[in-house]
Formats: C-alpha cells, sequence, structure tokens
C-alpha cells in the first residue's frame, strides 16, 4: 500500500484530458503521455503479455498461480479525465487526519469544501483526503481506479500464497466521452468477466445504468431589419427557445434521482441567422428511453409545421443499460459482492447514474460490472478521495481474484 498514493499523484500530475470534438483515438495526443507511463510501470512490476496498440489501449496479464481450472477475469480503468473541468496543472491536497470541519481548498478564491453542501465528507473523519487546490478537477475517475488496479496487480505478484487464475487489465482511453469501449478488442483481451474500477464511494457496486444518446438540434433562422421584421423575420434564438420550453422542465439532471430519467441541455449557441443546441437524454427504461427520442422528433415536427422546415435533428446513440448482459451471469456480482463483505465493507448496490466502459463491454460479449474506486464530486473542483477507500478497493481487487480461483467449475 505504500505505493499507492505516490502512484495516484504521479498519475494525476499528467493531463489526460479527452476531446468530444476530436476524430482521432486517442481523442487527445496527451492521453499517450500517461498510456506510455503506465506501459513501463507494467513492465517493472512484473506483468506479462504488456501492449499498447495504436489506438492506446493497453492490456496485460498476470499469469494464473494454480493448478486449478479457473476463469480468466478481468479489471478495466479508463485513463482520460473529464472535457467539462480543467484537468490541467493539478496540484493535490493532502488533508490528514480529516476533523469533519470545511476545507479551504483555496483561500484567495474562497473555494471551499464543505460538508454543509457535501455531507458524504462526514463518513471519513479520521481519514486522510486528497483535494484539489479548487482550480482544477484532481483526476480521481478514473486515475484512482488505474492505480489500484496496478497496485492490487503488483500485491498479488509479490505474494504467490494467494491463489488466483489468469488476470486480465485494461486501460482505456476517452470513457469520459462515450468512446472508452468504441475500439476495446475483447477477443484480444479474452477474459471470461471483467470490472471495471470506476465507481465513486466505499462499497459501490453496480450493474445496471442508464441507456444513453446524445442529441443535436440545428436551427436556421431569417434575419430581417427589426423595425420592418414583421411576417418576415425568423429568429433562431427564439426558435431554440421555443423548443426548450417544450421539454418536460422537471425531468432535469437537478430534479431527479434514483432510476428517473432526463433531459440534459449542456450546451447552446446562436444568433438570429442560426443557433444550436445539444442536449442528452438518459433513462434506465428502454421503453422510457425510446419515448424520450420519440419527444425530441415531435418537438421538432410540431415547430416545423408551424414554422416552416427550419428545425433538424440528429440523435446518436452512446450506450446501452448492461443489466440484461450482467443478469444472466449474476455470479460475478456476487463474487464481487463477497469480497466486500469479507473485508468489512457494506455493497452499496445501486444503479448508476452515467455510464461506464463495462456498459458498453457487456453489450460486446464482455459482462462487466461496476466496482468503486473511492472518489466523490467528480467533473469539478470540488472532487477529492479518502486514501482509505483506495487502499480498500485494491483489497477488493486482490479479494475477487482469490475468491474466483475458489469457484467450483
Amino acid at each position: 500500500m505504500e505505493k499507492l498514493l505516490p502512484r495516484f499523484l504521479e498519475y494525476v500530475a499528467v493531463d489526460t484530458q479527452s476531446d468530444p470534438y476530436s476524430k482521432t483515438t486517442p481523442s487527445t495526443e496527451k492521453q499517450l503521455k500517461l498510456a506510455k507511463k503506465l506501459v513501463s510501470e507494467l513492465h517493472q512490476i512484473g506483468m506479462q503479455e504488456v501492449s499498447i496498440d495504436q489506438n492506446g489501449y493497453i492490456m496485460a496479464t498476470l499469469p494464473s498461480n494454480t493448478d486449478k481450472k479457473v476463469p480468466t477475469i478481468g479489471f478495466i480503468a479508463h485513463m482520460d479525465t473529464t472535457p467539462d473541468f480543467t484537468g490541467k496543472n493539478v496540484k493535490p491536497k493532502l488533508i490528514t487526519d480529516y476533523d469533519g470541519d470545511d476545507i479551504v481548498l483555496n483561500e484567495k478564491n474562497n473555494i471551499v469544501l464543505s460538508p454543509k453542501e457535501f455531507e458524504d465528507l462526514l463518513q471519513y473523519k479520521g481519514q486522510t483526503l486528497i483535494t484539489t487546490y479548487g482550480t482544477t478537477l484532481l483526476g480521481a475517475d478514473d486515475k484512482a481506479g488505474v492505480a489500484e488496479i496496478i497496485t492490487a496487480m503488483e500485491y498479488l505478484l509479490t505474494h504467490p500464497e494467494i491463489k488466483h487464475g489468469k488476470i486480465r487489465v485494461a486501460f482505456t482511453p476517452d470513457e469520459e466521452i462515450g468512446k472508452g469501449a468504441h475500439k476495446f478488442d475483447v477477443g484480444k483481451f479474452d477474459a471470461e468477466w471483467a470490472y471495471t474500477v470506476d465507481g465513486s464511494q466505499i462499497g459501490e457496486l453496480e450493474y445496471e445504468n442508464f441507456n444513453a444518446a446524445s442529441a443535436t438540434i440545428k436551427i436556421k433562422g431569417k434575419s430581417v431589419h427589426p423595425g420592418y421584421a414583421k411576417g418576415k423575420m425568423v429568429n433562431a434564438i427564439g426558435l431554440a427557445n421555443e423548443f426548450l420550453s417544450l421539454l418536460p422542465p422537471l425531468e432535469i439532471p437537478e430534479k431527479t434521482s434514483g432510476i428517473e430519467g432526463f433531459f440534459h441541455v449542456h450546451k447552446i449557441k446562436g444568433d438570429v441567422e442560426s443557433a444550436e443546441i445539444e442536449l442528452i437524454i438518459r433513462d434506465h427504461d428502454l421503453e422510457h428511453f425510446q419515448a424520450r427520442k420519440n419527444l425530441l422528433v415531435d418537438i421538432v415536427d410540431k415547430l416545423n409545421a408551424r414554422y416552416g422546415d427550419y428545425v433538424s435533428l440528429a440523435v446518436e446513440e452512446q450506450y446501452r443499460n448492461m443489466r440484461e448482459k450482467v443478469e444472466p451471469v449474476f455470479h460475478i456480482v456476487e463474487i464481487a459482492e463477497e469480497a466486500m463483505e469479507s473485508l468489512g465493507i457494506e455493497p452499496l448496490i445501486k444503479p448508476i447514474r452515467g455510464g461506464t466502459d463495462g456498459s458498453q463491454l457487456s453489450f460486446m460479449g464482455l459482462p462487466c460490472p461496476n466496482i468503486f474506486a473511492g472518489g466523490h464530486n467528480f467533473h469539478g473542483r470540488y472532487e477529492y478521495v479518502p486514501l482509505q477507500s483506495m487502499e480498500k478497493a485494491v483489497q477488493v481487487i486482490v479479494k475477487i481474484c482469490e475468491l474466483t480461483a475458489i469457484q467450483i467449475r
């Protein structure tokens, strides 16, 4: 465990933001800087079959050390950080023996991480927290997962008395832009099942997630001098506003929880001549998900019928709910649950209000539940991770490997 913290701090210092507008894989060249570091480290700790392909996907093998017939399993984490908030010049701050009070991240800019806003902090009194200085994200999503997987593999390599089957690990680019599994070679990975180490607080164990799509609405306008515009002007901004007014006002991220779906408008730009809206669609229920896509079509049709052919819609599927692929092999969830319970961790089994590489991989033939990496408040300046949660994640990975080796085939 003594290597876990310095390993994590080294990883978060590398800027690996992905770019949703890039056409390359990885979407940003800077992700390869961390990738090359990880390849070197995997060789150093003694992993075998270490490879990195032309798209930046890393794979490696921990060979079996038992004569028993044991299924090959895998552990996966992503290297990129979200484009939603800057990951450049990350300078982590260590809060030792956290006392439960406000944490001043940045005194100059009055940025405070407070349990009054983030109640989960109070779970970690007396522990070591890793935070930011308030001007960047931290990158625990998912460099905590990367550090935990490598630390667990190193532990197993130095403790051969723990019997396990063949273990495969992989680190992927571009998960944060929904493309982490797009070019993942499931055949090459060659595991019976895997776990993404990409969850949040300690104990999280997830095998269902949103169905997801993105939508772009483009609006053409017609500019006319406003003094003489009656019956002639078509204001693209006005049409954009009308489009938004026809979305369900309560079905947005800040007013939904649990398995409730939503529309999330995350970008608007435009003027009188043209406007563009970008939004995402999320729902755990496939039927409701389809209804949400249909609603967008209906709104566009209604506006075009009213004003003329000024509005267009493009919808792109992103990922599906992995529950239907995991439930037929539910023992893989039960093994992770048993691993946590054996370590005194209460499993928190709940739907993901998001997605992981595992959601796509499950539909590509690699059932892939998600386990906790330990972090909180991802994608922003208030992100933090307790060191003790990261240590527990390492122990869970080791225990899953051990338990899998004693399952009856």
